[in-house]
């Protein structure tokens, strides 16, 4: 094990579209854990489009960095030294870590990952808070019914795919929106979408919607905000829920648009509209990692991970959420498991 690490850190504040300049990656030594603590080979790093946030001075559902920080994010990684007598040198382990070759995380705060089951990415995915964020925001916050029509927006993401897929199994019709030919044949072909709008090959996209999902929309899963919102808000049916998972389409806005006004069309329809935080179900987190890890293993749930190499690279792939480069889950490939 070399004696210093490779950590990334906030160097300034964006505005507007993070670049190269906001990051900056620094050597240190490898620090030792302590009593109840683990050393983590990070070996697979997440990135995720809510760290944008972080990097605004302004109090959010998530604490911002402040420049000079170490960035933070889900890891998956191997147990090099350990202070915990849970855990050995060799336990592949995930949790919330550091952008880093390696990371010192409380043994409290990691759960073991089982390679057998699926690859260790899959883990910072579908099994992981995006998939416990699917989970709870579709089943609880959008309380699906069998025929229901389900419309996802940012379907080809990490969260989106996850959801389309446990509407799918919970009977309903399910209707995503991805931004090319290939994200949205992946929905249809791959995932069991009944169909999928290429919001960058029309200009219509009520009319796209009316197409896709002719009875209305009963349960719209939100990750995008936008004039793709606006659209679904006009096709709302009676008593539709609305989970508000992200606004991905305005996390670099400098000033929010306003955009048309659609909150008179809740009146008819008397919709719920209902914004998620996946750490408010901390409690029942169990609970989504059984029955995820259930229909992972038996075929009902697939997933897909787009792995870029290399921690260099960490602040190019989390950059290219914001381009739509990613299907599936993004994550940063940062070293091997030993064995």
């Amino acid at each position: 094990m070399s004696d210093t690490l490779r950590e990334w850190r906030l160097a300034e504040r964006p505005h507007g579209e993070p670049d190269a300049d906001c990051f900056e990656l620094r050597e240190r030594d490898v620090p030792e854990p302590d009593a109840n603590e683990l050393l983590i080979r990070v070996n697979y790093l997440s990135v995720d489009p809510y760290m944008r946030g972080r990097m605004r001075d302004t109090e959010s559902y998530a604490e911002p960095w402040a420049v000079g920080d170490v960035l933070k994010g889900g890891i998956v990684g191997e147990v090099t030294k350990s202070e915990s007598d849970r855990y050995d040198a060799g336990d592949l382990v995930t949790g919330r870590g550091t952008w880093g070759d390696y990371s010192v995380m409380d043994a409290d705060d990691v759960v073991p990952v089982d390679p057998t089951i699926a690859d260790l990415p899959a883990y910072l995915g579908v099994l992981g808070m995006p998939g416990r964020t699917a989970y709870f925001g579709l089943l609880n916050v959008g309380d699906p019914k069998p025929g229901d029509t389900v419309v996802v927006s940012g379907a080809a993401g990490a969260v989106g795919s996850v959801v389309g897929q446990i509407a799918k199994l919970n009977g309903c019709r399910v209707v995503g929106f991805a931004g090319t030919a290939e994200k949205t044949e992946w929905l249809t072909e791959d995932l069991g979408f009944d169909a999928a709008i290429n919001y960058k090959a029309t200009d219509d996209y009520g009319a796209a919607l009316a197409e896709a999902a002719p009875d209305g929309v009963d349960v719209y899963f939100d990750n995008v905000g936008g004039p793709i919102t606006d659209a679904v808000f006009t096709k709302l049916n009676l008593d539709a829920r609305v989970a508000v998972c992200g606004q991905i389409a305005h996390y670099n806005d400098e000033d929010m648009p306003t955009g048309p006004r659609k909150l008179p069309l809740l009146i008819a329809t008397r919709a719920t509209v209902e914004g998620l935080l996946v750490h408010d179900y901390a409690t029942r987190f169990g609970e989504a990692r059984d029955r995820l890890t259930t229909w992972v293993a038996d075929g009902d749930i697939r997933h897909r991970e787009t792995v870029v190499d290399g921690l260099e690279q960490a602040p190019d792939a989390f950059m290219g959420l914001f381009s739509g480069d990613n299907i599936g889950k993004q994550v940063v490939r940062v070293s091997t498991p030993s064995s």
